[in-house]
Formats: C-alpha cells, structure tokens, sequence
C-alpha cells in the first residue's frame, strides 16, 4: 500500500508543475486518435503496412501513430481518413467539468 501511496504523490507533485496538464492532454489526445485508427484500420482487416500504402506514410509512422507516440498534423488525419474511407470531424465541445 505505500508504493501505491507513493505514486499517488509523485503524480500529484507532477501534475501541479507548469505544462504538465497540457503535456498530459496532448498524450490523451494523441492516444485516443491513435486507438480510433486502429480500430478503423482492423475492422477493415489491414496490416498497419496496407494502411501505410494506401495513405503514403511508412509502417513505422502508422505503428507510432497508433500507439499514441505522435500527435498528427491535420494533412495526415486528412490522409489517413481518405485511406480508411471515412470523413474527418474536428469540433469543439464543452469540457466536462464533472470530473
């Protein structure tokens, strides 16, 4: 119970430094982005190389894109959503302040 006491602290020192709620959202972000085209590309039953064929990028860009290591430009969401056939949709939304 102390290691997990521990990190909660570390975590909390963490997140009250300048930039970390912003580095915090932007790994979130990047993430979730990441996981949406994943699930695209597998329901279309595609390598991570056939995605990358198809939307001119390498097997490596799309592997670190899906694991959320890099948050994308527009131009390559817009590419990888004519790959997978599907529309891009960039909105703003409330924040949920519930949580």
């Amino acid at each position: 119970m102390g290691e997990r006491a521990d990190w909660a602290a570390m975590r909390d020192r963490r997140m009250a430094e300048p930039g970390a709620a912003e580095a915090y959202d932007a790994a979130r972000l990047a993430f979730e982005l990441g996981r949406a085209v994943r699930e695209l590309r597998e329901r279309r039953g595609w390598s991570q190389a056939q995605l990358a064929h198809v939307s001119g990028m390498t097997q490596s860009a799309v592997a670190r894109f899906e694991a959320g290591g890099t948050v994308p430009t527009l131009p390559v969401l817009e590419r990888l959503a004519a790959a997978l056939d599907v529309s891009l949709n960039v909105s703003f939304e409330p924040r949920d302040t519930a949580a």
